[in-house]
């Protein structure tokens, strides 16, 4: 895992997308691209390349253990490429800066996801009383179904 040292930097492009206090993803492991959003803007949609399109190589990437990476894989579903490669799409705001602000966000909480590790499932048995309990209810209600079903001469 790669740690982040805190230090201050003062170009924000450069920043670390810091996802713990103790991981952090280096800006060079993330591609983003702008591209033309669809939708409401007016002139503005035509002109300005506002959708970022943002990239992140998980298989080749340095800062995640390989639990991390598999749990991560399961969770992006549709949004992972055969080569591994998770694909996060941001078109809602009307900014460039919000919507690559929501790439990165959305990119930090998926990994934040992938960083639990799930509990691991007990074998459990139905107690004695439970099933005595099941059998009973079962017993009844046959009783009260047949009870419906029975002829009852003529009437």
């Amino acid at each position: 895992m790669a740690l982040w040292s805190g230090a201050c930097h003062d170009d924000p492009d450069t920043m670390p997308l810091i996802i713990t206090p103790v991981l952090a993803i280096d800006d060079s492991e993330i591609e983003e691209r702008f591209v033309r959003a669809s939708g409401p803007g007016g002139q503005n949609v035509n002109k300005v390349a506002t959708a970022v399109q943002l990239r992140f190589d998980v298989d080749h990437s340095a800062a995640l253990a390989a639990d991390v990476r598999h749990r991560l894989r399961a969770l992006a579903g549709s949004r992972m490429t055969d080569e591994g490669i998770l694909v996060i799409d941001a078109r809602t705001h009307r900014t460039q800066s919000q919507n690559r602000e929501d790439a990165r966000e959305r990119l930090a909480d998926l990994i934040r996801r992938a960083l639990v590790v799930p509990k691991r499932r007990r074998k459990t048995r139905p107690s004695v009383a439970s099933k005595e309990r099941r059998l009973d209810t079962k017993k009844r209600r046959a009783h009260t179904k047949s009870g419906r079903s029975r002829f009852r001469g003529d009437d």
